[in-house]
């Protein structure tokens, strides 16, 4: 759930996620002496691939979950920002998205597929040009694209023959949504609007992976809540040197998660 202005603005039920998977992308040149540069540099060759696809913007792709986030928000948004959600259903798609993305790259991750670069592997002394830099591109999927097609728009746009992918041997598998009409679904709808009064409850498509993808790989319906009241800088400093939760944060979360759990008990 997102805090702004110091009240729960909306409280986002996690019904579908991204699909995670890692991609290496290795580049090979002559190796040598260092001090006799030449051109094909396996390390030069990974940093100018590695440049080229940290500015690639995927293409927008809203799935069903996605669009009825944004519609749910653009009631509490302010109007600069809502009627960029409400332009999603229109055709100013394309430019809509791109003044949310602007806005957030939380709602960007949302729209797209994405790739980031996130670890960097060459060389063995400071004298010696390597045959072999890698990196480690963590790519995160929209349920239902496939990996192929992000891999050949790379190869496209790095347009290197020293340069190539390999997708590593353990990719995700995309998941079912959970239903948005089940007993737990509405218990969760139902507290939240208790609980915080006056906010939107909708359905959300988390940029991360869970567990709840293996569970909704075997029809059970899984839902993902981030209890605690968060701004979004908070969010995001998720897996950062800053990582931190605001000690009032974690005591209504815990009581959230409470009511959630008591009140779909009772109703069983």
């Amino acid at each position: 759930m997102i805090l702004k202005d110091g009240k729960v603005q909306y409280v986002g039920i996690q019904a579908s996620e991204k699909v995670s998977t890692n991609v290496t992308v290795i580049a090979t040149g002559a190796s040598g002496h260092a001090s006799v540069p030449r051109p094909d540099n396996a390390v030069v060759h990974l940093a100018a691939a590695v440049g080229k696809i940290g500015a690639y913007s995927p293409p927008v792709n809203l799935t069903a979950i996605v669009e009825r986030y944004f519609e749910a928000l653009s009631k509490v948004e302010p109007d600069d920002t809502a009627k960029w959600m409400r332009a999603l259903e229109t055709e100013r798609k394309e430019l809509a998205a791109k003044r949310l993305s602007e806005m957030s790259p939380v709602w960007n991750s949302m729209m797209r597929d994405t790739v980031a670069p996130t670890m960097l592997q060459a060389g063995v002394r400071a004298n010696v040009v390597p045959s072999e830099a890698r990196a480690n591109l963590n790519i995160r999927l929209l349920p239902g694209d496939p990996i192929q097609s992000v891999i050949a728009n790379m190869t496209s746009l790095v347009n290197d023959p020293q340069i190539r992918f390999e997708v590593a041997a353990d990719p995700g598998s995309p998941a079912p949504p959970s239903s948005l009409d089940s007993p737990l679904y509405h218990t969760i709808e139902q507290v939240s609007e208790q609980f915080f009064p006056g906010t939107v409850v909708t359905p959300f498509m988390s940029t991360g992976a869970t567990d709840s993808a293996q569970l909704r790989l075997h029809n059970v319906q899984a839902y993902g809540l981030l209890p605690f009241p968060l701004t979004e800088a908070d969010v995001l400093r998720m897996h950062a040197d800053d990582e931190r939760l605001p000690l009032d944060s974690f005591r209504k979360g815990v009581e959230f998660m409470y009511r959630v759990v008591n009140s779909f008990v009772v109703k069983k």
